[in-house]
């Protein structure tokens, strides 16, 4: 799956709009690497967000197309 489709499927990132600006403004790194928006996202990836001061680290647990807001938090866990 499409990293930025990920995000927004996920909820890391609420838009899909904004995880392909976070994409293409290198905010975003899978296993330590800069990720663009169509970088493929696999199950066991490591994903690193960071927002202004903060970032935010969460590993890939499952993948759906979609998912309900109740069972999203189930695609990743926190690191």
């Amino acid at each position: 799956m499409r990293l930025d489709k990920y995000l927004k499927v996920s909820r890391l990132i609420k838009r899909r709009t904004v995880a392909n600006d976070a994409c293409d403004a290198g905010r975003v790194t899978i296993n330590g690497v800069t990720a663009k928006a169509g970088s493929n996202v696999k199950i066991g990836d490591v994903l690193e967000i960071r927002f202004g001061t903060s970032s935010v680290k969460a590993r890939v647990l499952d993948i759906q197309e979609t998912t309900k807001k109740e069972e999203a938090k189930e695609l990743f866990e926190y690191l």
